[in-house]
């Protein structure tokens, strides 16, 4: 089976105001906004938020992949990310070479998965996550702790 190596992901939004973007993928459309207390609306997330979601659900999606390439029943994932992020460049306050410092991820899997094929799927999700790949290539450091989860 041949695939295409690249294609096109295309993305466009109406922004009605300095904070709030209409996004729209594919047939999908979702609101990107700043929070009441920076002058937004609240309607979804900010864009740095979306970006750390992103990675998630990137996470959730290719674990599950890599998972079963592996064949290991990893179950149902739940994810938590936690960011320190360096708000010195969206305050325009200075330039910041890496914002998204620090990224904490607890992958918590459901299935009958041991720890050490956990390991095994975790150390998968680094080599073909795109999410992951980007945040790292940009000077981020991901810290995973993929455990199964707890009765």
């Amino acid at each position: 089976m041949q695939t295409n190596k690249t294609v096109k992901l295309r993305a466009s939004a109406v922004s009605p105001s300095h904070s709030l973007s209409h996004i729209s993928v594919r047939d999908l459309t979702f609101a990107i906004d700043e929070p009441v207390a920076r002058g937004g609306t609240n309607l979804g997330p900010t864009p740095t938020d979306t970006a750390l979601s992103a990675l998630v659900g990137c996470t959730n999606v290719i674990g599950h992949k890599c998972a079963d390439a592996l064949g290991i029943d990893i179950g149902h994932l739940n994810i938590s990310a936690v960011c320190d992020f360096d708000r010195l460049g969206v305050t325009l306050q200075q330039e910041v070479a890496v914002p998204f410092v620090r990224i904490s991820m607890t992958v918590e899997a459901d299935g009958p998965a041991t720890q050490a094929e956990l390991d095994l799927v975790s150390a998968e999700v680094g080599k073909y996550c795109p999410l992951a790949k980007l945040f790292r290539q940009a000077g981020t450091v991901i810290e995973e702790d993929w455990k199964p989860k707890q009765s």
